[in-house]
């Protein structure tokens, strides 16, 4: 895939946002599944799930760059998604907390989505099926 690495989580001016994290109720379970088309909570950006980790799986170093009062729990699934906004297409990771479903405004324009899926239907992309396990 050609597609440039983003830190979804960490945004420049976050300091100065209220405490979000603890606003919102964190689920243990997932509430999403691979092929789902998802939005961010507070930023400007959508994407289809491609991989669910049960709990933070990525480093600690790109968790402690996340400011402490906007920092999510790690005991809640994160999500992999092949994202866009209105200027590129990316990889994000995001946990749950931070995720809304976005299915009801259409298909994402990724120009990778074809590597991995076959079509959507009802808001949601199905698996190629090669790419299953």
């Amino acid at each position: 895939m050609s597609i440039k690495k983003n830190n979804d989580e960490k945004k420049e001016d976050l300091t100065s946002r209220p405490n979000l994290s603890k606003k919102i109720k964190v689920y243990k379970d997932p509430l999403f599944n691979i092929g789902d088309i998802v939005k961010h909570r507070i930023y400007p950006f959508r994407g289809v799930i491609v991989d669910v980790d049960p709990e933070f799986s990525n480093t600690e170093e790109w968790y402690q760059s996340i400011p402490a009062e906007i920092r999510p729990s790690r005991e809640q699934p994160y999500y992999h998604l092949m994202a866009e906004n209105t200027e590129t297409f990316y990889t994000a990771y995001v946990s749950q907390q931070n995720l809304v479903g976005d299915g009801e405004n259409g298909p994402l324009e990724h120009p990778d989505l074809e590597e991995i899926f076959s079509g959507m239907n009802h808001g949601k992309y199905h698996l190629r099926n090669e790419v299953r396990n």
